[in-house]
């Protein structure tokens, strides 16, 4: 497995719990408050993240770009989905709404880049 694969499952599986552990919160709970941040812990968090896992254990890519993509994946996901739960749910109250919204809002803008930065490296992809 490489270094790529390695960190994007890795952190693919801790999104993977934390959006199965929101989906039983709300369940038990009966509240639907968090369905935004389970959406996105399980989609962006653990579905792309291990999307893209495979796609650098299967290709050869560059690793100027891959390490970019990667790592900006990674951060925008964590921020994406932290910020989403701070901002929505109301959780570590206290923090300025501002905080929380360029958490959230930054989160976000950094996984456009790594979405842009994946189209370019598919792009890019010679064939077999």
């Amino acid at each position: 497995m490489n270094l790529y694969t390695k960190r994007l499952m890795v952190l693919a599986a801790i999104f993977g719990l934390l959006g199965v552990g929101l989906g039983g919160h709300m369940a038990g709970a009966g509240s639907p408050a968090l369905r935004p941040v389970h959406a996105h812990a399980l989609v962006v968090g653990w579905l792309s993240l291990f999307s893209w896992g495979i796609y650098y254990q299967l290709f050869t890519v560059s690793k100027g770009l891959a390490n970019w993509q990667t790592w900006t994946g990674m951060i925008g996901t964590t921020f994406l989905v932290l910020g989403m739960w701070v901002h929505l749910a109301g959780a570590l109250e206290g923090l300025p709404e501002p905080v929380t919204l360029i958490t959230y809002i930054g989160g976000g803008t950094v996984l456009i880049a790594s979405y842009v930065l994946f189209f370019i490296i598919v792009l890019k992809q010679k064939r077999a």
